[in-house]
């Protein structure tokens, strides 16, 4: 919690004072009453005393001034809220390393089936489309909020040669520009999350790419999916080691401002998609709460008053 005007909490010590005093009266009160040795006298004198009912209008009322108190220093609290327009591009390697097995099933079907789940968790309201991309990158989805077009799009991917991860970008970030008859002149909070497992290896550098995305102020956050083990049958029965290659995807997220993020699992891979995804479809502001310290304070001194006049037939 922030306060916009803490100078105001310096009346509190006064209000400390004066529970202090409250206090000190109470106990010189209880002084005197054993100071009357006659103790059938004041009996009949007092009854009946209200014991412990006779402190809560005081505390009522002193938690009227603290919460008003608190109202008047404005405390704010750190609130997520949807961000408008917000549109996340998903480039996705379906080159022909991803159908290593060092992840159950493989690169390929392991990931396939984290991006649904990310799918699914996307905020109802932000755009999201897909690029696929081995020997090219075209826009299989453009970005949008019809989440079933997605879902069919990720669930019909297949492999195929080549790794074009600079293209990948550029494909993005171009479909980020054509999002709206806006986006022109007025580009929207965009993000590009790419997953792969090896390097750049046709099409435009990676450099270039990268370059282009950090003049869009386009984040590219990048994901090196695999192990140092993985390896792809050949058609006549050998294996190639195709382990991950991470510096350059490091390097790409880096330039952009993006984030790297390493998944050897298909549950790693998964918390990093949600991590991504909260952070691009909402943002945090800081919202002001001090209407519910007024209301607060208006409900204690509604106590107050109640409790007098049910206890002692007077307002305080």
């Amino acid at each position: 919690m922030t306060l916009g005007s803490p100078g105001w909490l310096l009346l509190l010590v006064p209000l400390v004072a004066l529970i202090g005093l409250y206090v000190v009266m109470q106990r010189r009160r209880e002084k005197y009453a054993v100071r009357f040795t006659n103790l059938d006298l004041l009996d009949k004198v007092a009854p009946s005393r209200p014991g412990w009912r006779r402190h809560v209008p005081a505390a009522a009322f002193c938690a009227t001034l603290a919460l008003r108190v608190v109202g008047f220093a404005r405390p704010g609290v750190d609130a997520r809220v949807p961000r408008e327009r917000a549109t996340t591009m998903v480039a996705f390697d379906v080159s022909a390393s991803m159908e290593a097995t060092d992840v159950a099933p493989s690169r390929f079907e392991a990931a396939q089936d984290a991006a649904l789940g990310s799918v699914e968790r996307l905020p109802e309201r932000s755009n999201a489309g897909l690029v696929p991309f081995s020997g090219s990158a075209p826009v299989a989805v453009p970005p949008g909020t019809d989440r079933e077009a997605l879902r069919t799009a990720i669930e019909s991917l297949r492999t195929g040669e080549g790794t074009a991860i600079g293209d990948a970008v550029i494909a993005a970030r171009d479909a980020v520009r054509r999002l709206d008859a806006e986006a022109g002149e007025n580009p929207p909070p965009a993000h590009v999350v790419l997953l792969s497992d090896g390097a750049n290896t046709v099409g435009r550098s990676v450099s270039s790419a990268a370059a282009a995305a950090a003049e869009a102020r386009i984040p590219v956050s990048t994901i090196a999916y695999g192990t140092q083990d993985g390896a792809i049958e050949t058609p006549s029965g050998g294996r190639v080691p195709v382990p991950v290659d991470g510096p350059a995807l490091e390097e790409l997220a880096s330039a952009t401002g993006g984030d790297f993020h390493e998944a050897a699992s298909g549950e790693e891979l998964e918390e990093v998609y949600d991590d991504i995804g909260s952070s691009v479809g909402h943002r945090t502001e800081e919202r002001e709460v001090w209407a519910w310290f007024v209301g607060a304070g208006l409900a204690a001194a509604l106590l107050t008053a109640a409790a007098s006049l049910l206890w002692f037939s007077r307002l305080p």
